[in-house]
């Protein structure tokens, strides 16, 4: 047993917890919260590992080619909202009346400069309209029709609400009506100028309400960026982000009661949220990465300076370490073998 966690604690110091220097950068990425990985099949957990790598390597080349921590959040959800593996973009799952009603926010943790859109139909990338609103208007929200037509006045890509039904097939919808899978994708990322940014993007729940929108547009809730703190993003049950304001909350555990990133994640996936609500991924403003889940497993992925590039479909422990560790706050970036991956 203590052979066991001594080797749990290396893992923890030497992979997940070391800040970075202040010229390095780092990156985490999820693909949503959900069901185990093994209720997949073989064809659709190699696609959504596929899709986690493509993404994660266009953020670690932005950054480490010196750019800024919001392109880097941009462009990695923008590819995954390309992707029909995940839901967002896409690979939006459907309202109750068979349409995709496509939300995302993205931050800037410099200036608290914010932007975010609900109920978008016609958008192929609902986070760049996102950053458009915080870059191109006084607003931090736009939804529903004004949204779409604000895409259109901006020429941003758009493509007929068919583009969203065109890569469905009968596994994927059985997929989502038998699969435990809270969509959304997200991004945290801090760039070599210490500069912290975080954005999330969502197709929602499947059969919601036309009009529900969750956590992954409000600020607060679903993304959250403040450089003297943390960069979050959620996947869950937005009703519940949104009502525990789970993103700010990490933050001010950080700001008002000098808690570790690891501890005020560790307390919201533990005491606030309840198991099965979903996951989280943050970054401090020194540049550790806290990737923790209370779900089955979550799609998910880290690299930084230091050569670290990790995907993973699921945490050993949801990402916390073992409550027997002592000042069990921390992550865990193990996961289960992946039985699509023969070589594990």
């Amino acid at each position: 047993m203590i052979g066991r966690l001594s080797l749990w604690l290396v893992i923890w110091m030497t992979a997940s917890i070391v800040p970075v220097s202040s010229q390095e950068w780092a990156i985490a990425i999820h693909g949503g919260a959900g069901g185990p990985p093994e209720k997949l099949t073989p064809p659709r957990r190699q696609a959504r590992r596929a899709g986690l790598e493509t993404a994660l390597g266009i953020g670690r080349d932005i950054l480490a080619a010196g750019g800024t921590s919001m392109d880097a959040v941009e462009a990695v959800i923008r590819s995954m909202e390309d992707d029909a593996s995940f839901n967002a973009g896409r690979g939006a799952v459907l309202t109750g009346d068979g349409k995709a009603e496509l939300d995302a926010s993205i931050m800037d943790g410099r200036d608290h400069q914010c932007g975010a859109v609900a109920g978008v139909t016609t958008v192929k990338n609902p986070i760049s309209l996102a950053r458009m609103v915080m870059t191109e208007t006084k607003h931090v929200l736009l939804a529903g029709p004004g949204a779409d037509a604000f895409a259109t006045s901006m020429k941003l890509p758009l493509v007929d609400p068919s583009y969203f039904l065109s890569s469905r097939t009968a596994e994927s919808t059985g997929d989502e009506a038998s699969e435990l899978h809270l969509g959304t994708v997200g991004c945290v990322a801090r760039d070599q100028a210490g500069n912290l940014a975080a954005g999330t993007s969502t197709g929602g729940t499947t059969q919601k309400l036309p009009g529900r929108v969750g956590d992954s547009p409000i600020i607060g809730a679903g993304t959250f960026a403040d450089n003297q703190t943390c960069a979050v993003s959620g996947t869950g049950i937005g009703e519940e982000y949104i009502r525990y304001a789970v993103a700010y909350d990490i933050a001010a555990q950080i700001r008002y009661a000098d808690r570790s990133l690891e501890s005020a994640v560790t307390e919201i996936m533990t005491q606030r949220l309840k198991p099965g609500d979903g996951g989280v991924i943050a970054i401090s403003h020194d540049g550790t990465l806290v990737l923790q889940h209370n779900t089955p497993g979550m799609n998910c992925g880290a690299a930084d300076a230091r050569g670290r590039f990790e995907i993973f479909l699921e945490l050993e422990n949801g990402g916390r370490r073992p409550t027997t560790a002592p000042d069990a706050t921390a992550t865990v970036p193990t996961s289960r073998p992946d039985p699509s991956r023969p070589d594990q």
